[in-house]
């Protein structure tokens, strides 16, 4: 694990503008990582959800590797992992280098508002003002590739919010018509230059955050430079995040400061706080905060990123053989082209794959998915059903 900038990197973050307000900031890292992964089903479950599976390393699951790659930024007891009060035991055990009070449990099934409100909370009962607070939400759940980089422009991103007490979020360039991403549109188009390794592209005021859009809108946005993959992370100081949730969303706002005064009774004050949480709204912070707030800037991502959101990601994130299959275990693969195989049963159970183009076979000691590529979207309608039919053992 890289406990360091490299030279370049570091030269970057030393030169970058940083006036007395950024210096005094104490800088935290919240990694959201509540989710339950459910388009990952049957490997992901709600006990053991995607973020505690090693799906794009053998070595370290996706949490693990959020922690490292922000860390010679963040220090690890700067880093703050918000999740469901169900795998709050499962990371403090699986990660033992966090300090147990960094993992935040959820007292229920909310959105990200409401989970970045109660993590605000935390961060102000535990550490003071929130103006002296810089907050970097972070995601479980992304590949990036080049380390370095991504820390440059979190540093970027954490500079202009301290400066100019403004929400910022990165947006990821598109290199293809997705439609399963929302979308960032800005006035101004991101020039091929400015996204050059070493490079910082201009930080730019958001005219509007765009759903995730058909196939043909999907194609316009790739290509007019002016629209943005949103890729979910966010920076800003604690006191601009209060301050509009005050303006936008004030029953939050009110609702974060009951919960900072609940905190800070400890034990006592427990029931209090899931009271308080149970009764917030489900809703993300997307469309409660910064759809709404006029002091919301994007800066270009200039890493490679990737949301591994469903098995079909992993054609994207994996290395596959010369037919184009990704495969996890021991399958056998005779005549199958570009699938998807990824078996957990190990030496007990023998899967084999004959003759099969674009599909997924995902296999559990109890679980067994086939769909096709193209479906894959739809593997969460699976689990849904599993539900339905009392099968919550399975889920």
């Amino acid at each position: 694990m890289s406990t360091a900038l490299d030279e370049s990197a570091a030269s970057q973050l030393a030169t970058a503008p940083v006036n007395r307000e950024e210096q005094d900031m104490r800088r935290f890292a919240v990694i959201m990582a509540g989710g339950s992964g459910e388009r990952f089903w049957p490997a992901s479950r709600r006990a053991r959800p995607k973020q505690l599976l090693r799906l794009t390393d053998p070595d370290r699951s996706m949490l693990e590797e959020a922690i490292d790659r922000i860390e010679p930024l963040i220090p690890r007891e700067n880093v703050i992992i918000a999740t469901s009060e169900l795998l709050q035991g499962p990371i403090r055990e699986g990660i033992p280098s966090l300090p147990p009070e960094n993992v935040i449990g959820e007292p229920a099934k909310r959105n990200t508002a409401a989970c970045l409100a109660l993590a605000a909370a935390h961060l102000e009962q535990r550490f003071g003002d929130p103006a002296e607070l810089a907050m970097a939400v972070l995601t479980a759940d992304h590949l990036i590739g080049d380390p370095n980089e991504f820390r440059s422009t979190v540093a970027a991103a954490l500079d202009f919010a301290a400066d100019q007490s403004a929400l910022v979020t990165i947006g990821v360039p598109p290199t293809r018509a997705d439609t399963g991403y929302g979308y960032i549109e800005v006035e101004e188009p991101v020039r091929t230059e400015e996204l050059r390794p070493g490079n910082r592209p201009a930080i730019r005021p958001v005219l509007h955050f765009r759903e995730k859009p058909d196939h043909s809108t999907a194609e316009k946005y790739a290509s007019s430079g002016r629209h943005l993959w949103n890729a979910g992370m966010f920076f800003w100081s604690v006191s601009t995040f209060l301050d509009g949730l005050a303006t936008a969303m004030p029953e939050l706002r009110t609702a974060t400061a009951e919960i900072v005064n609940a905190l800070g009774e400890g034990d006592r004050g427990a029931p209090r706080v899931a009271a308080l949480f149970g009764a917030l709204d489900d809703i993300s912070v997307d469309y409660g905060l910064m759809e709404r707030a006029a002091n919301v800037h994007v800066i270009p991502a200039t890493f490679p990123w990737d949301d591994v959101g469903s098995w079909d990601s992993l054609t994207r994130t994996r290395a596959s053989d010369a037919d184009g299959n990704v495969t996890t275990g021991d399958p056998v693969l005779i005549d199958a082209k570009d699938c998807v195989i990824y078996d957990e049963t190990g030496s007990a159970t023998a899967v084999a794959v004959v003759g099969l183009r674009d599909v997924i076979v995902a296999t559990t000691p109890d679980g067994i998915l086939v769909c096709g590529k193209d479906n894959a979207q739809d593997v969460k309608k699976a689990v849904t059903e599993l539900r339905r039919r009392g099968r919550e053992n399975l889920t």
